[in-house]
């Protein structure tokens, strides 16, 4: 009977790239388990990619690209014009290290326990979606009810983000939290319509399935669901024109008003999480997931590689959307969300309907 590093190296992810020294520190004691683990392939899709190591990648790059390309829009002068030779990044980090030292701050009036647990549990619905979303031959769950786990778990998000404004007993975080519920009634709907209209194209809650009978991008076959998601996940995401929680210059970041230090930098990220998360989602559904030119070279690789990248290329062109929108009043977003966002919705469910019906599919 196989032993434990035999399973795991049968399981291994193929990189050609860098199998000469998988195959050098496979025989060395100790760091052939190390290795063994960190490339077999559930473990790999959890921890590297599309799992945490994407996840931390994304972080660092997508906080400077938004900052320096809302600079060269606006000419905001310090994202643009602090460390000029180095691109800026010297900002970025500036606010990194402000972060990790500043002094937490919880204020008297708080509920102590849940406004410093609850930052840290976010990032349950953060992860878990990683798990039952594939790259190919790289992942750790397949199910047939996959896709509608996935929008189950990422809905879960929102619902720590009003608990950690109830958490900060403030009236601005009030507010924050209130705005935010509100906004989650406004998009959710139309973003499930959205998704439940590609599982009814393509016959399937499983994105293996999905993709594979993706011949022709699902954005082509049925772009008024693909819109759909696209406006549901700036909404669900606060981006511009929809940052109504946050609200800098009216509620000063909304439902995470009171929090400082390295709490601060933990719910920050969570709006650039939750992108990550949809964009990989939008890949699987709209634009044939990790389907891609051949790269030999990169083996196993190549389909989380595509995939990554089909995801951050579509969060880096959302940024855009900071640098030239304006915010809308919750009223607005609330009328969007209930009347043309969500008939379009629906009309994309009656799309792919009459697609399944008629038989017109590649």
């Amino acid at each position: 009977m196989p032993g434990m590093l035999e399973i795991m190296v049968q399981n291994m992810v193929n990189i050609p790239l860098i199998q000469p020294l998988v195959d050098v520190l496979l025989k060395i004691p100790v760091i052939n388990y190390i290795v063994a683990l960190i490339l077999w392939r559930p473990i790999f899709a959890v921890l590297i990619i599309p799992g945490l190591g994407a996840i931390m990648l994304v972080l660092m790059i997508i906080v400077w690209w938004e900052r320096k390309l809302t600079a060269r829009v606006q000419w905001r002068v310090g994202p643009l014009e602090v460390s000029r030779p180095i691109g800026g990044v010297m900002q970025v980090m500036a606010d990194g290290m402000r972060y990790f030292f500043q002094e937490v701050i919880v204020h008297r009036n708080a509920h102590a326990i849940y406004f410093i647990q609850l930052p840290i549990l976010a990032f349950l619905p953060v992860l878990l979606p990683i798990l039952l979303i594939p790259a190919g031959p790289v992942y750790a769950i397949r199910s047939d009810y996959a896709i509608p786990a996935i929008v189950a778990l990422i809905a879960l998000i929102p619902v720590v983000i009003i608990a950690m404004g109830w958490a900060s007993n403030n009236r601005f975080a009030y507010i924050g939290a209130i705005r935010e519920a509100f906004m989650y009634f406004a998009y959710e709907i139309p973003l499930i319509f959205a998704v439940l209209a590609m599982m009814v194209l393509y016959g399937s809650g499983d994105p293996f399935v999905i993709v594979e009978k993706q011949t022709v991008p699902g954005i082509l076959l049925n772009p008024v669901a693909a819109l759909t998601f696209i406006i549901a996940t700036v909404m669900a995401t606060s981006r511009l024109p929809f940052e109504i929680p946050e609200a800098d210059q009216e509620i000063a970041f909304g439902p995470f008003v009171e929090y400082s230090g390295i709490l601060f930098g933990l719910v920050m990220t969570l709006a650039y999480e939750k992108l990550y998360l949809m964009s990989l989602l939008l890949t699987i559904l709209f634009l044939g997931g990790w389907n891609g030119i051949a790269i030999p070279i990169l083996g196993d690789f190549m389909p989380p590689f595509w995939l990554f990248l089909k995801a951050f290329v579509f969060m880096l062109i959302i940024s855009l959307l900071r640098s030239i929108y304006a915010r809308y009043r919750l009223d607005q977003a609330l009328r969007i969300g209930w009347s043309s966002i969500l008939a379009i919705s629906i009309i994309s469910i009656a799309i792919s309907y009459a697609l399944v019906l008629t038989g017109w599919l590649p």
